[in-house]
């Protein structure tokens, strides 16, 4: 493990020849995990910045940006749920010490739960948000026709090439489309702020960020959510702001109960980020829930 280097608001930890960035708030207590907060796709720690402070009044609290986002480098490799289940693994292992409560928004959700079925002695739970990643039955469901199939991939191809794939990240980018997107999945728009539309633009302009935009989605997709729900064993909380316009909340809590039964689930009337839109009502949540289910 290579030193940590500090930071103006957190610190960087070396990992893999990378840079990763990282913010610590509160104490360690014997008695109660830490938490590590994880960001979704074009996220970064900031998005949690109404709920660390909040947090470490009770616990050890750690949020970090996944290679590829926020202020971590940006290098030009292949990204997937693998890269970041080890990036976390390892996180967990050398700088936090001991085993965490990871908390994911979206692809944070779906990089925790890699890490809790793939590399379990990292994870004392789980708290989802608005998790991203497919079941099984929704892609055999989704398998298009030939003609479909045939025009899916050359779209991808086309999108995927240099000179396209740069042009539509710089399209959405854009202030204001950041702007735009924000309003289809929060539903209070008053929590949409300058300063969240600059969080999440500022990372963009990083040297790599285009081609981490391109190789996200040219990655394979990695194991499905039911899988990865029969390899976990830990206690689950599924936190779902159910006004999101991306996912069925209703129909994807129903899938997640039938693979994992012993799981808790609370709909909050929120969008797709629940942890910004309705923080105290998710902080009160992951505290009791804590409390109840893994303190000692």
């Amino acid at each position: 493990m290579t030193a940590a280097i500090a930071s103006e608001t957190g610190t960087y930890w070396q990992w893999q020849d990378h840079q990763i960035y990282y913010v610590r708030a509160g104490e360690p207590d014997s008695a109660r995990p830490p938490l590590l907060l994880i960001h979704g796709f074009g996220a970064s720690t900031d998005h949690w910045c109404k709920n660390i402070a909040a947090l470490s009044r009770d616990f050890e609290v750690w949020a970090i940006d996944l290679l590829g986002f926020g202020r971590s480098a940006k290098p030009n490799i292949r990204y997937s749920g693998s890269l970041w289940r080890d990036q976390l693994h390892d996180f967990v292992q050398q700088v936090i010490g001991r085993p965490a409560v990871l908390a994911g928004n979206s692809l944070g959700g779906y990089a925790s739960l890699c890490v809790a079925a793939q590399r379990s002695q990292s994870v004392a739970g789980v708290v989802l948000l608005n998790s991203a990643g497919p079941f099984s039955e929704d892609t055999a469901k989704a398998k298009p026709n030939a003609l479909q199939q045939a025009i899916a991939n050359m779209s991808r191809t086309l999108l995927l090439q240099p000179l396209p794939s740069w042009l539509l990240f710089q399209y959405v980018r854009q202030r204001s489309m950041i702007r735009r997107t924000l309003k289809q999945v929060y539903l209070d728009h008053s929590a949409i702020t300058d300063q969240l539309v600059e969080n999440i633009y500022r990372p963009s302009c990083d040297p790599g960020a285009a081609q981490v935009f391109a190789s996200v989605f040219k990655s394979p997709q990695g194991e499905t959510l039911d899988a990865l729900l029969g390899q976990m064993s830990c206690p689950l909380l599924m936190l779902w702001g159910e006004g999101d316009p991306w996912i069925n909340t209703r129909d994807r809590g129903a899938k997640f109960r039938q693979h994992y039964p012993q799981l808790k689930e609370v709909y909050l009337q929120a969008g797709h980020c629940p942890h910004d839109e309705v923080p105290d009502q998710v902080n009160h949540l992951i505290q009791q829930w804590v409390f109840e289910s893994l303190a000692l």
